[in-house]
C-alpha cells in the first residue's frame, strides 16, 4: 500500500466522518452504537496519521 493509497483512505474517512457528523446534528442524540462507531473511526484516523508519520520518517 503506497502513501497515496493511505492518503486517499484518510481523506475518504475524514470526509465520511464530516458527513456523518452533519447528519447527526440534524437528528436525535447519538445511540450508544453510533457513539462507539465515531470513537473507533477517530481511532482509525489517528492510527493512519501515525503510520503516515512513521513512513515519512523512514
Amino acid at each position: 500500500m503506497g502513501d497515496s493509497e493511505a492518503d486517499k483512505l484518510a481523506e475518504y474517512l475524514a470526509e465520511k466522518a464530516k458527513q456523518d457528523q452533519e447528519k447527526e446534528q440534524e437528528s436525535e442524540p447519538l445511540s450508544a452504537y453510533d457513539a462507539c462507531v465515531l470513537r473507533e473511526s477517530d481511532r482509525v484516523r489517528e492510527l493512519i496519521a501515525g503510520a503516515q508519520r512513521c513512513s515519512k520518517d523512514n
